[in-house]
């Protein structure tokens, strides 16, 4: 398992910024809750883009002008529309990610701005896709077995396996992300999460110890 990254040793004072990543179907949330129990402050890129998908009056009009007045039914964003749009068409998913990309972006960075404490996460699935792991003094990432991660998409979203493996298709390969992470979860119904979640806990509680006293 990757060591905390060198990334946070050029962090020179202040709350550690950590990046919780995985690919679809891999537990996520799951291990966001335990860090949330822990008191840590939490912001989850998925909700919060679909917050703003919803409230940001900016950004819906760019989906509109983007993907026809549709997208939206009354005051209510169409996402089986949306979904049967973009995840058949690579070139319309990386159109629609390019709007609510950059709005998700400012919201979590005007977000972070305002936790304390040693150490705050960030949740999202595309870290790595959308650039953005230069904000991190260190990234976690959650892992499981490719089937195990169908099986869980299917039985959530209600949706077949094709459609799911069609979504993975647009991610980085699980076993390259979770090499480019500082630090891995196993959540594969084999082993234990919560040990795993205390041990990192300790070990970004040290790390942001260190910083405030460097």
């Amino acid at each position: 398992m990757p060591g905390l990254s060198v990334r946070h040793f050029f962090y020179l004072s202040g709350m550690l910024k950590v990046g919780l990543t995985g690919g679809i179907g891999s537990g996520k949330s799951t291990v966001a809750k335990v860090f949330g129990v822990l008191g840590i402050p939490l912001y989850s890129s998925d909700l919060a883009s679909r917050r703003l998908m919803q409230e940001d009056a900016a950004l819906i009009r760019e989906i509109k002008e983007a993907f026809g007045e549709q997208a939206y039914t009354g005051n209510q964003l169409n996402r089986a529309y949306l979904a049967s749009i973009v995840f058949k068409d690579k070139t319309q998913l990386t159109r629609l990610n390019a709007l609510v990309h950059p709005a998700t972006i400012r919201d979590g960075d005007a977000w972070i701005a305002r936790q304390t404490g040693p150490y705050a996460i960030r949740e999202s699935s595309l870290i790595f896709e959308a650039g953005m792991q230069g904000q991190f003094d260190v990234i976690i990432g959650v892992s499981a077995p490719g089937a195990l991660r169908i099986k869980r998409v299917m039985d959530r979203d209600r949706v077949e396996a094709e459609a799911v493996r069609e979504r993975m298709r647009h991610q980085i390969q699980e076993r390259i992300k979770m090499l480019l992470c500082d630090e891995v979860v196993v959540n594969d119904d084999q082993h234990a999460v919560i040990p795993q979640v205390l041990a990192l806990h300790e070990k970004l509680l040290t790390s942001a110890a260190g910083n405030t006293t460097a």
